[in-house]
C-alpha cells in the first residue's frame, strides 16, 4: 500500500458489498481504506459480495476480514462489533454505508415499505455507532463516517419520501454525535452524494425511466460538470475524513456532487 494515511488503523464497512457488478460506494471505500493502509472488516447483508470486496483488498496485499450481517438487526450488529475488536482490539473508523431507496409517493408507499426504509438508512447507523462508541470514548479517538445523500437537504425529483425522510434524520443524528462526543476524540461527519454512477441506481432508480440509456443521459445532464460522479470520488472523500487530514473536522454533511446542491433549477 502506497498510501500510509490511515497505516494500522482498523476501519469497519457496513454496507461493504455490491449490489451489482461494478463499484458499490461502500464496497469501493473499503478498498480505499485499505489501499490507504487501513486494516479493513467488510459487512454487508450479502456474504458474497462482502467476500467479493475481500477478496479485491487481499489480492492488492492489504487485509480484511468479510462477514454477512443484517444492519437493522441489533444483535448482528452488536456481534460484528464484538468480532471486530476481538480480532483487532479497537475500531479506528465506523462507516456507514447501508442504504436504500423505497420508491413510492406518501399516498403510495405502504407503511412496511416505510418502516424497511427507515430501518435500512436510518436506524442501522444508530445501531452501529450504539455498539462501537463506548470502544471509541475507551480510547479517546475514532471516526464516524455516515453516508447520507444530497435527498436530505433537497429534492432530487424521485418520488421517494422514506429516503429523504431518512437521510435528513441521518445528517441530524451525525451532527449532534459530533457535539455530543467533540470533547472525546471522536469525530463524526456525513457524505452526501448527489447523482452518483453506482451499481445500486440500476436496481433501485432505473424503473423511473423509459430506459438505461435515458437514466444515464437525464443524470448526467443534471450535474453542472456534465456527468454523474463514481463511487471512487465518495471513497476518496471518506478517506480524508478518516485520515488526520481531517482531525478539525467534526459535524460537517459534505456535499460530494459536482456542485449539485449549489444549483438553481435542479
Amino acid at each position: 500500500m502506497n498510501d500510509p494515511r490511515l497505516a494500522n488503523r482498523v476501519a469497519l464497512v457496513f454496507g461493504a458489498g455490491s449490489v451489482g457488478e461494478g463499484w458499490g460506494n461502500g464496497k469501493a471505500a473499503a478498498v480505499a481504506y485499505a489501499r490507504a493502509g487501513a486494516k479493513v472488516v467488510a459487512v454487508d447483508l450479502n456474504k458474497i459480495a462482502a467476500d467479493e470486496t475481500r477478496d479485491i483488498i487481499l489480492a492488492e496485499g492489504g487485509q480484511c476480514e468479510a462477514y454477512a450481517a443484517d444492519a437493522t438487526n441489533s444483535e448482528q450488529t452488536r456481534l460484528i462489533v464484538a468480532e471486530t475488536l476481538a480480532l483487532h482490539g479497537r475500531i479506528d473508523i465506523l462507516h456507514n454505508n447501508v442504504g436504500m431507496a423505497k420508491m413510492g409517493s406518501v399516498t403510495e408507499l405502504s407503511e412496511s415499505d416505510w418502516d424497511l426504509a427507515l430501518a435500512v438508512n436510518l436506524k442501522s447507523a444508530f445501531l452501529a455507532c450504539k455498539y462501537v462508541l463506548p470502544g471509541m470514548q475507551a480510547q479517546k479517538s475514532g471516526c464516524i463516517i455516515n453516508i447520507s445523500s444530497l435527498a436530505a437537504i433537497r429534492y432530487t425529483g424521485y418520488p421517494y419520501p422514506a429516503y429523504y425522510a431518512a437521510k435528513g434524520a441521518l445528517n441530524q443524528l451525525t451532527v449532534g454525535l459530533a457535539l455530543e462526543y467533540a470533547a472525546t476524540g471522536i469525530r463524526v461527519n456525513a457524505i452526501m452524494p448527489g447523482y452518483i454512477d453506482t451499481p445500486l441506481i440500476y436496481k433501485d432508480i432505473s424503473g423511473q425511466y423509459a430506459s438505461l440509456e435515458a437514466m444515464v443521459a437525464e443524470r448526467n445532464a443534471l450535474c453542472p460538470m456534465g456527468k454523474m460522479g463514481s463511487a471512487w470520488d465518495i471513497a476518496n472523500a471518506a478517506v480524508f475524513l478518516a485520515s488526520d487530514e481531517a482531525r478539525y473536522i467534526t459535524g460537517v454533511c459534505l456535499p460530494v456532487d459536482g456542485g449539485v446542491h449549489m444549483a438553481t433549477g435542479c
